[in-house]
């Protein structure tokens, strides 16, 4: 039996409910004390987030790296972190943040504003996959004390993104480790220090990660937990046995397959936790090289969509966990996302007679053209997604013969060689337009930037919008551009949307305070602890 996101929800709000409270065998406070072992499914070569935002980097160093401010439920859903206080000029020319006092480097030395300013000037802007894009026209951070940082812009910037990217994209690192040589090579890369509740202890390459409590954490009496340990296990079989052996605690990120979902949450002691990853919505996406002469007409980009059969792929696919997607913007953020847009439903026949208009008949063997299908190897649902994909173009005379590679090699082929016609893409939504959905769009950006406009699309009207809004300090203007630019990719369909999902947590029950925030995965476990 298919496994659908409701049929999990029931047993998964009351084990939830008792996580957020902190109530399980009796226990109403938090203990302190215990090891968390959880899975680790991936070995990021870098574990710098100021330099490599992306949720495999995060999943183990927001525990040692904090940011700026944290996402939460409720409120104006920002928490802070290492600023306390932030405020936006009327002409989006500045942005003041008021820092934290008494927070130390887990080294000793004390955290300042010009730590601040390193990171946002020296590694944000130049270096990070979506720091380089929110702040390029970041011109300078003032330092006027050592508990203030004024951003200056060159440019009005909207406050509101400003304020939003907070979370993913503002970690800060010491400065003084990171000021002399090469930030690229830098040690403290994979060795981390940061001002978190937990230290960086120890990696051991194909085995584990282990991180340990900072006795000196800015937050009086945080964390209860003694050590965390991701252990590295990327047969997604193992990990679900691992659980049932009491061997790991936690896996997040769906590493559980979906499959197996059911059954585990059914087993004593275990709960499956669909909530904590409201901040982190992906996107099923295909990506499409513009510079195919057949691919450059839109008519064959709508025809492909046309091929594709949604429900199948939410029902079939993700086992119910997603919901179909029609363009850039999820349906969970109600400010931006639009419904009318162009009609791409499944329908073959429509699909067959866009293809006959654009000049593309069946050969004799009942082929149209051949293309190379590159699906993404970061989740299981990509793959098999891509051999879904193969099948659908086969149906109306589309050919893709899918190429497998590593995830070094699809990066390299996607996005630095362009050797693809089509990819399986699976980008992620970080609470605004800006942050990581138009550089998807925007034109004219260098070869080798991951997860970005690689395909060969250029649309001055698109630039445009894009380029508008990113100034635009009034946030209803924004809004309104950021609709016309989804309108503007429903008729053009540079990439096609095919769902959005998030994940899925295993725990075990002893875990307490999980999902506790809508990033909690990549968020800092300060306040997490095991029952007895």
């Amino acid at each position: 039996m298919a496994l659908h996101r409701r049929d999990i929800l029931a047993g998964a709000t009351a084990m939830t409910a008792v996580a957020l409270t902190g109530k399980a065998h009796g226990q109403t406070t938090p203990r302190s004390g215990g090891i968390l072992t959880v899975a680790a499914d991936t070995e990021p070569r870098n574990l710098n987030p100021a330099m490599v935002a992306s949720n495999g980097v995060f999943y183990v160093a927001s525990k040692v790296i904090e940011p700026l401010a944290e996402m939460v439920e409720g409120g104006d859903g920002l928490a802070p972190r290492l600023a306390t206080r932030w405020e936006g000029s009327p002409d989006g020319r500045t942005v003041t943040f008021t820092l934290r006092e008494g927070v130390s480097w887990h080294d000793g030395r004390p955290f300042t504003s010009a730590d601040v300013a390193f990171s946002a000037m020296r590694l944000w802007k130049p270096l990070q996959n979506l720091g380089r894009i929110v702040f390029k026209n970041l011109e300078a951070v003032d330092t006027p004390d050592a508990r203030t940082a004024v951003f200056r812009f060159s440019v009005p910037t909207p406050f509101q993104l400003v304020r939003n990217a907070l979370p993913g994209l503002a970690s800060v690192v010491p400065k003084h480790l990171y000021e002399v040589g090469e930030i690229a090579t830098n040690p403290a890369n994979t060795r981390l220090v940061g001002t978190g509740p937990f230290r960086f202890a120890e990696h051991r390459p194909g085995e584990f990660y282990r991180l340990e409590k900072n006795p000196s954490y800015w937050e009086a009496g945080r964390p209860y937990l003694d050590q965390i340990i991701y252990r590295v296990l990327p047969d997604r079989g193992a990990i679900a046995a691992a659980l049932e052996a009491n061997q790991i605690q936690l896996a997040a990120f769906s590493a559980v397959p979906l499959a197996d979902m059911e059954r585990l949450a059914k087993v004593p002691g275990i709960a499956v936790i669909p909530q904590g990853y409201d901040g982190i919505t992906y996107q099923l996406t295909v990506e499409i090289n513009h510079r195919r002469k057949e691919l450059a007409d839109a008519r064959v980009r709508r025809a492909i969509a046309h091929a594709i059969d949604r429900k199948f792929v939410v029902d079939t696919i993700f086992l119910g966990y997603a919901k179909p997607s029609n363009g850039p913007v999820p349906a969970f953020d109600k400010q931006f996302h639009i419904t009318d847009v162009p009609d791409t439903g499944f329908d073959r026949r429509r699909a067959e007679a866009l293809l006959d208009e654009a000049g593309l008949p069946r050969a004799a063997n009942g082929m149209r053209f051949s293309v190379r299908l590159l699906p993404a190897p970061w989740f299981e649902q990509t793959r098999q997604f891509g051999d879904y994909l193969r099948q659908a173009l086969r149906a109306v005379g589309i050919d893709a013969q899918i190429v497998n590679n590593d995830p070094a090699a699809h990066l390299k082929a996607v996005y630095t060689d362009h050797a693809f016609d089509l990819a399986i893409g699976s980008p992620v939504y970080r609470n605004d337009p800006a942050i990581s959905t138009t550089i998807l769009y925007e034109s004219g950006l260098p070869a080798g930037v991951p997860f970005s406009n690689q395909y060969g699309y250029a649309s001055p009207a698109m630039d445009g919008l894009i380029r508008r809004a990113a100034s635009a300090v009034d946030p209803a203007e924004r809004t309104t551009l950021y609709r016309d630019m989804q309108k503007l990719a429903g008729t053009d369909l540079p990439l096609i949307h095919v769902a959005e999902f998030t994940f899925l947590t295993v725990a075990r029950r002893s875990v307490m305070n999980v999902a506790n925030n809508p990033r909690w995965a990549t968020s800092h476990w300060a306040d997490t602890w095991l029952s007895a």
